[in-house]
């Protein structure tokens, strides 16, 4: 099955019969390196949970267009929403590799958040992004997660509206194990620090946000880990 990405299509345009030219990066990986022919049937999702078959209509060296056949609306789309807001990491192949697996377990938006202990205070986000698109069209996945750009970890906390509210961050022996905090609501974020981790600071501030301090267990995890781990953790309990 190859899946194809176009964040751009019409949705008032989406029909049975209907013809589209694939984005010019598609087409050509499509030509190119799939060789596709005309009559092969291919998938284009939207990354907002569009998902459709579509047999190639017609090639040249360097457009692709197909034809709609059947198309599925909010393929996999899930009853929670699940929001990472991590410090990036200084050797950013450990970063991907987080935006990957993410990506394939279940995840709706990430925030690169700048700490006092960041070692990275940049990002390039197409870039990044590209690794988001990959991991999604690889796991067949209807549903792009969104990047966002990099923020201060005070502006982040300031501005963040989600419902349920985590720290990954030991405080005591006494707090809870994310995987314990039973069932949660529909909108979760969860902060992961850098491998400094939080600041006394930056945790005082949290709290005083209504933030609630969890664990991960008892292991001392790199960052990358720790928030797939949170990514899994609860995609388990709301499963």
């Amino acid at each position: 099955m190859h899946l194809f990405y176009s964040s751009d299509i019409n949705h008032q345009e989406i029909k049975v019969g209907k013809r589209y030219m694939l984005p010019s990066e598609e087409a050509l990986h499509a030509i190119k390196v799939l060789r596709l022919k005309v009559g092969d049937v291919v998938f284009l999702t939207d990354g907002k949970g569009t998902f459709i078959r579509a047999s190639i209509s017609n090639t040249t060296k360097r457009n692709c267009e197909i034809e709609f056949l059947e198309i599925e609306n909010d393929r996999g789309k899930r009853n929670f929403y699940v929001h990472i807001a991590l410090a990036p990491t200084k050797n950013i192949k450990r970063f991907d590799w987080f935006l990957e697996k993410a990506t394939e377990m279940g995840i709706d938006e990430i925030t690169p958040i700048i700490t006092f202990h960041s070692e990275r205070r940049d990002l390039n986000i197409e870039r990044s992004n590209k690794v988001i698109t990959a991991a999604m069209k690889q796991s067949l996945k209807a549903y792009h997660p969104m990047l966002n750009e990099p923020v201060t970890f005070e502006e982040f906390i300031k501005n963040n509206q989600q419902t349920h509210k985590f720290i990954a961050h030991y405080i005591s022996e006494e707090q809870l194990l994310l995987k314990n905090i039973g069932d949660l609501s529909n909108n979760v974020v969860v902060l992961i620090g850098p491998e400094g981790d939080f600041s006394a600071k930056e945790v005082e501030i949290a709290v005083n946000a209504k933030f609630i301090p969890v664990s991960l267990g008892n292991t001392r995890l790199r960052t990358e880990t720790a928030a797939l781990a949170a990514c899994f953790t609860i995609n388990l309990i709301k499963q």
